[in-house]
Protein backbone atom coordinates (compact mmCIF):
# COMPACT_ATOMS: atom_id res chain seq x y z
CA UNK A 1 0.00 0.00 0.00
CA UNK A 2 1.41 3.65 -0.90
CA UNK A 3 -0.26 6.73 0.42
CA UNK A 4 0.51 10.15 -1.65
CA UNK A 5 -1.48 13.13 -1.30
CA UNK A 6 -0.07 17.30 -1.56
CA UNK A 7 -0.10 18.06 2.40
CA UNK A 8 -0.17 21.76 3.48
CA UNK A 9 0.89 20.58 6.88
CA UNK A 10 4.66 20.42 8.22
CA UNK A 11 6.28 16.83 7.16
CA UNK A 12 8.78 15.42 9.02
CA UNK A 13 12.15 15.40 6.05
CA UNK A 14 11.45 11.60 5.61
CA UNK A 15 7.80 11.84 4.91
CA UNK A 16 8.18 14.81 3.10
CA UNK A 17 9.04 15.32 -1.20
CA UNK A 18 9.15 18.10 -3.29
CA UNK A 19 7.74 18.31 -6.70
CA UNK A 20 8.05 21.08 -9.36
CA UNK A 21 5.57 21.48 -12.13
CA UNK A 22 6.21 24.63 -14.42
CA UNK A 23 6.00 26.99 -11.42
CA UNK A 24 4.52 25.41 -9.07
CA UNK A 25 6.04 23.36 -6.21
CA UNK A 26 4.12 21.05 -4.21
CA UNK A 27 5.00 19.74 -0.84
CA UNK A 28 3.66 15.82 -1.22
CA UNK A 29 3.87 13.16 1.80
CA UNK A 30 4.66 9.70 -0.07
CA UNK A 31 4.97 6.56 2.07
CA UNK A 32 5.07 3.02 1.04
CA UNK A 33 3.88 0.35 3.44
CA UNK A 34 5.47 -2.57 1.87
CA UNK A 35 3.71 -5.44 4.53
CA UNK A 36 0.54 -3.93 3.92
CA UNK A 37 -0.70 -4.69 0.65
CA UNK A 38 -4.18 -6.71 0.42
CA UNK A 39 -1.71 -10.13 -0.85
CA UNK A 40 1.01 -9.44 2.01
CA UNK A 41 -1.77 -8.81 4.90
CA UNK A 42 -3.65 -11.60 4.00
CA UNK A 43 -1.05 -14.18 3.80
CA UNK A 44 0.17 -12.21 7.51
CA UNK A 45 -3.19 -12.97 8.38
CA UNK A 46 -3.05 -16.87 7.58
CA UNK A 47 -0.15 -17.05 8.99
CA UNK A 48 -0.98 -15.64 12.26
CA UNK A 49 -3.90 -18.21 12.24
CA UNK A 50 -2.14 -20.74 11.53
CA UNK A 51 0.55 -19.67 14.42
CA UNK A 52 -2.65 -19.08 16.87
CA UNK A 53 -0.87 -15.63 17.30
CA UNK A 54 -4.07 -13.93 16.57
CA UNK A 55 -6.41 -15.03 18.62
CA UNK A 56 -7.83 -12.27 20.25
CA UNK A 57 -7.24 -9.16 17.48
CA UNK A 58 -9.23 -11.89 14.75
CA UNK A 59 -11.51 -12.83 17.54
CA UNK A 60 -10.68 -16.52 16.50
CA UNK A 61 -10.48 -19.48 18.99
CA UNK A 62 -8.76 -22.12 18.77
CA UNK A 63 -10.72 -25.49 20.08
CA UNK A 64 -8.49 -28.87 19.38
CA UNK A 65 -5.76 -27.46 17.10
CA UNK A 66 -8.48 -25.62 15.10
CA UNK A 67 -8.75 -21.83 14.40
CA UNK A 68 -11.64 -20.20 13.36
CA UNK A 69 -10.71 -18.09 10.18
CA UNK A 70 -13.11 -15.48 9.73
CA UNK A 71 -11.75 -13.52 5.97
CA UNK A 72 -12.87 -16.86 4.79
CA UNK A 73 -16.33 -18.14 3.96
CA UNK A 74 -18.16 -20.85 5.35
CA UNK A 75 -17.55 -24.20 3.70
CA UNK A 76 -14.28 -23.27 1.83
CA UNK A 77 -11.77 -26.07 2.39
CA UNK A 78 -8.36 -25.16 3.19
CA UNK A 79 -7.26 -28.76 2.16
CA UNK A 80 -7.54 -28.07 -1.06
CA UNK A 81 -5.37 -24.39 -1.52
CA UNK A 82 -2.76 -26.48 0.52
CA UNK A 83 0.02 -26.23 -1.72
CA UNK A 84 -1.27 -24.25 -4.15
CA UNK A 85 -1.08 -20.60 -2.43
CA UNK A 86 1.06 -18.03 -4.19
CA UNK A 87 4.48 -18.47 -4.39
CA UNK A 88 6.53 -17.61 -1.37
CA UNK A 89 3.79 -16.93 1.05
CA UNK A 90 4.48 -19.60 3.36
CA UNK A 91 6.41 -22.56 3.95
CA UNK A 92 5.46 -25.90 2.55
CA UNK A 93 5.29 -26.63 7.02
CA UNK A 94 2.77 -23.55 7.12
CA UNK A 95 0.63 -24.38 3.76
CA UNK A 96 0.04 -28.16 5.38
CA UNK A 97 -0.85 -26.16 8.16
CA UNK A 98 -3.72 -24.86 6.72
CA UNK A 99 -5.90 -27.39 7.41
CA UNK A 100 -6.69 -26.46 10.84
CA UNK A 101 -8.23 -23.55 10.05
CA UNK A 102 -11.76 -23.22 10.08
CA UNK A 103 -13.85 -20.91 7.31
CA UNK A 104 -15.94 -18.60 9.57
CA UNK A 105 -16.61 -15.85 6.86
CA UNK A 106 -17.99 -13.06 9.25
CA UNK A 107 -17.23 -9.65 8.13
CA UNK A 108 -16.78 -7.55 11.34
CA UNK A 109 -14.62 -10.45 12.42
CA UNK A 110 -12.27 -10.07 9.78
CA UNK A 111 -12.44 -6.14 9.76
CA UNK A 112 -11.49 -6.40 13.16
CA UNK A 113 -8.25 -8.63 12.57
CA UNK A 114 -7.50 -6.66 9.54
CA UNK A 115 -7.33 -3.73 11.35
CA UNK A 116 -5.00 -5.34 14.37
CA UNK A 117 -2.25 -6.37 11.23
CA UNK A 118 -2.42 -2.47 10.47
CA UNK A 119 -2.46 -1.32 14.01
CA UNK A 120 0.28 -3.66 14.99
CA UNK A 121 3.60 -1.29 16.04
CA UNK A 122 1.89 1.57 16.92
CA UNK A 123 2.51 1.62 20.76
CA UNK A 124 6.15 2.50 18.94
CA UNK A 125 5.05 6.05 17.76
CA UNK A 126 7.59 8.28 17.34
CA UNK A 127 5.14 11.39 16.19
CA UNK A 128 1.93 13.40 17.35
CA UNK A 129 -0.35 11.17 15.32
CA UNK A 130 0.38 7.44 13.60
CA UNK A 131 -2.35 5.78 11.29
CA UNK A 132 -0.83 2.52 10.59
CA UNK A 133 1.50 1.13 12.86
CA UNK A 134 4.45 3.76 13.83
CA UNK A 135 3.74 5.15 10.47
CA UNK A 136 3.15 9.29 10.62
CA UNK A 137 0.31 10.69 7.76
CA UNK A 138 -1.04 13.77 8.19
CA UNK A 139 -4.37 14.62 7.90
CA UNK A 140 -5.70 14.09 4.35
CA UNK A 141 -6.61 16.57 1.81
CA UNK A 142 -7.71 16.25 -1.09
CA UNK A 143 -9.56 13.54 -3.67
CA UNK A 144 -8.06 10.26 -3.49
CA UNK A 145 -7.87 7.75 -6.13
CA UNK A 146 -8.28 3.94 -5.26
CA UNK A 147 -6.24 1.64 -7.66
CA UNK A 148 -5.31 -1.62 -8.42
CA UNK A 149 -6.57 -4.38 -5.82
CA UNK A 150 -9.18 -1.14 -4.68
CA UNK A 151 -10.69 -0.99 -7.77
CA UNK A 152 -10.42 -4.50 -8.71
CA UNK A 153 -12.39 -5.33 -5.32
CA UNK A 154 -14.93 -2.47 -6.17
CA UNK A 155 -15.28 -3.86 -9.76
CA UNK A 156 -16.13 -7.10 -8.53
CA UNK A 157 -19.14 -6.30 -6.32
CA UNK A 158 -20.25 -4.08 -9.42
CA UNK A 159 -19.64 -0.97 -7.75
CA UNK A 160 -19.34 2.22 -9.88
CA UNK A 161 -15.86 4.24 -9.38
CA UNK A 162 -17.76 6.96 -7.16
CA UNK A 163 -19.41 4.06 -4.72
CA UNK A 164 -19.25 4.54 -0.85
CA UNK A 165 -17.48 2.58 1.31
CA UNK A 166 -20.76 1.57 3.23
CA UNK A 167 -21.60 0.28 -0.17
CA UNK A 168 -18.28 -2.23 0.13
CA UNK A 169 -18.86 -2.54 3.16
CA UNK A 170 -22.62 -3.80 2.50
CA UNK A 171 -21.26 -5.86 -0.29
CA UNK A 172 -18.40 -7.58 1.75
CA UNK A 173 -21.05 -8.14 4.21
CA UNK A 174 -23.28 -9.99 2.26
CA UNK A 175 -20.13 -12.11 0.63
CA UNK A 176 -18.60 -12.79 3.40
CA UNK A 177 -21.60 -14.68 4.78
CA UNK A 178 -22.68 -16.33 2.00
CA UNK A 179 -21.93 -20.50 1.86
CA UNK A 180 -18.90 -21.33 -0.46
CA UNK A 181 -21.28 -23.64 -2.25
CA UNK A 182 -23.38 -20.57 -3.09
CA UNK A 183 -20.90 -18.32 -4.05
CA UNK A 184 -19.17 -20.73 -6.49
CA UNK A 185 -22.34 -21.20 -8.17
CA UNK A 186 -22.94 -17.48 -8.23
CA UNK A 187 -19.31 -16.47 -9.58
CA UNK A 188 -18.96 -19.38 -11.89
CA UNK A 189 -19.05 -17.29 -15.08
CA UNK A 190 -15.67 -15.63 -14.11
CA UNK A 191 -13.73 -18.72 -14.23
CA UNK A 192 -11.84 -17.24 -11.00
CA UNK A 193 -9.63 -19.78 -9.27
CA UNK A 194 -11.02 -20.97 -5.84
CA UNK A 195 -8.13 -19.21 -3.90
CA UNK A 196 -9.00 -15.54 -6.02
CA UNK A 197 -12.39 -15.69 -5.46
CA UNK A 198 -12.52 -16.59 -1.59
CA UNK A 199 -9.91 -13.37 -1.14
CA UNK A 200 -12.63 -10.55 -1.98
CA UNK A 201 -14.31 -11.32 1.70
CA UNK A 202 -10.70 -9.90 3.21
CA UNK A 203 -10.50 -7.39 0.39
CA UNK A 204 -13.63 -6.19 1.57
CA UNK A 205 -13.05 -5.65 4.77
CA UNK A 206 -9.16 -4.95 4.46
CA UNK A 207 -9.94 -1.61 2.35
CA UNK A 208 -12.87 -1.17 5.36
CA UNK A 209 -10.33 -1.54 7.89
CA UNK A 210 -7.59 0.82 5.75
CA UNK A 211 -9.55 3.84 4.85
CA UNK A 212 -12.37 4.22 7.34
CA UNK A 213 -11.16 2.74 10.53
CA UNK A 214 -6.95 3.93 10.12
CA UNK A 215 -7.21 6.60 7.97
CA UNK A 216 -10.33 8.08 8.88
CA UNK A 217 -12.56 8.47 5.64
CA UNK A 218 -15.89 8.82 6.42
CA UNK A 219 -18.39 5.76 5.06
CA UNK A 220 -19.85 8.27 3.01
CA UNK A 221 -17.11 10.83 2.12
CA UNK A 222 -16.76 11.68 -1.43
CA UNK A 223 -13.52 12.07 -2.02
CA UNK A 224 -12.51 8.68 -2.85
CA UNK A 225 -12.95 6.85 -6.48
CA UNK A 226 -11.69 3.45 -8.25
CA UNK A 227 -9.99 3.29 -11.24
CA UNK A 228 -7.04 2.25 -13.41
CA UNK A 229 -6.90 5.14 -15.93
CA UNK A 230 -6.89 8.95 -15.49
CA UNK A 231 -8.43 9.56 -18.76
CA UNK A 232 -6.70 7.38 -21.46
CA UNK A 233 -3.66 7.37 -19.59
CA UNK A 234 -3.41 3.80 -17.30
CA UNK A 235 -2.19 3.53 -14.15
CA UNK A 236 0.13 0.64 -13.07
CA UNK A 237 3.46 -0.40 -12.23
CA UNK A 238 4.71 0.04 -15.17
CA UNK A 239 3.67 3.99 -16.42
CA UNK A 240 5.19 4.68 -12.89
CA UNK A 241 8.74 2.72 -13.85
CA UNK A 242 9.19 4.57 -16.80
CA UNK A 243 8.30 7.77 -15.05
CA UNK A 244 11.64 7.03 -12.79
CA UNK A 245 13.63 6.15 -16.05
CA UNK A 246 12.88 9.25 -17.48
CA UNK A 247 13.62 11.18 -14.47
CA UNK A 248 16.59 9.78 -13.67
CA UNK A 249 18.24 10.37 -16.95
CA UNK A 250 16.92 14.10 -17.46
CA UNK A 251 16.57 15.66 -13.81
CA UNK A 252 18.90 14.25 -11.48
CA UNK A 253 18.05 16.55 -8.84
CA UNK A 254 14.41 15.00 -7.24
CA UNK A 255 14.36 11.67 -8.39
CA UNK A 256 13.77 10.06 -5.11
CA UNK A 257 9.98 10.81 -4.77
CA UNK A 258 8.87 9.04 -7.77
CA UNK A 259 10.78 5.69 -6.24
CA UNK A 260 9.05 6.29 -3.30
CA UNK A 261 5.31 6.58 -5.04
CA UNK A 262 6.44 3.52 -6.84
CA UNK A 263 8.85 1.64 -4.15
CA UNK A 264 9.10 -1.73 -4.58
CA UNK A 265 6.04 -2.91 -3.48
CA UNK A 266 4.08 -2.82 -6.82
CA UNK A 267 0.84 -1.65 -6.86
CA UNK A 268 -0.04 -5.05 -8.81
CA UNK A 269 0.60 -7.46 -6.30
CA UNK A 270 -0.39 -4.31 -3.40
CA UNK A 271 -2.46 -1.75 -3.02
CA UNK A 272 -1.93 1.44 -3.77
CA UNK A 273 -3.37 5.44 -2.68
CA UNK A 274 -2.95 7.98 -4.40
CA UNK A 275 -4.65 11.80 -4.67
CA UNK A 276 -5.79 11.42 -8.05
CA UNK A 277 -4.50 15.11 -9.11
CA UNK A 278 -1.15 13.87 -9.09
CA UNK A 279 -1.86 11.17 -11.02
CA UNK A 280 -3.60 13.21 -13.47
CA UNK A 281 -0.12 16.24 -13.78
CA UNK A 282 2.36 12.45 -14.31
CA UNK A 283 -0.30 11.49 -17.09
CA UNK A 284 -0.08 14.89 -18.90
CA UNK A 285 3.50 15.25 -18.61
CA UNK A 286 3.94 11.44 -20.27
CA UNK A 287 1.74 11.96 -22.54
CA UNK A 288 3.64 14.74 -23.87
CA UNK A 289 6.82 12.46 -24.15
CA UNK A 290 7.38 10.28 -27.20
CA UNK A 291 6.68 6.94 -26.06
CA UNK A 292 9.26 4.50 -26.31
CA UNK A 293 9.17 0.81 -27.19
CA UNK A 294 8.89 -0.96 -23.83
CA UNK A 295 8.27 -4.67 -22.71
CA UNK A 296 6.20 -5.83 -20.02
CA UNK A 297 6.40 -9.10 -18.56
CA UNK A 298 4.20 -10.22 -15.21
CA UNK A 299 6.29 -12.45 -13.39
CA UNK A 300 3.98 -14.80 -11.43
CA UNK A 301 6.47 -15.62 -8.97
CA UNK A 302 7.41 -12.23 -8.04
CA UNK A 303 3.66 -11.12 -8.06
CA UNK A 304 4.65 -7.88 -9.84
CA UNK A 305 5.18 -6.62 -13.67
CA UNK A 306 8.50 -5.78 -15.15
CA UNK A 307 9.26 -3.71 -17.86
CA UNK A 308 12.25 -3.96 -20.14
CA UNK A 309 13.17 -1.70 -23.00
CA UNK A 310 12.83 -2.97 -26.74
CA UNK A 311 15.52 -2.44 -29.12
CA UNK A 312 14.80 0.05 -31.96
CA UNK A 313 14.76 -2.15 -35.16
Amino acid sequence: VQVTFVSNEPLPPEFSRTVKFGNVTYNIYSHSFLQFGQNAAFDALRESLVSADHQSSAKSTEKGGVSLDPCTPMGYSHVMAAGSSSPGSFTENKDRLLSNLQPKGNFSECRSAALSLLQKGKEKCAYQHCSIGPTFIPKLQGKFLATENFFYTSKFFGLSQKAFLSDLMGAGKQFCGEDWSSLKKKHKSLSLKDDDLMRYCFSSAYIVALLHDSLGISLDDERIGYGNHVGNIPLDWALGAFILLTSSSQDMQHPSWISTVIGDDSPTLLSLVAIAALFMFAAWSVSKWRKPQLKTIYDLEKGRYIVTRVRRS
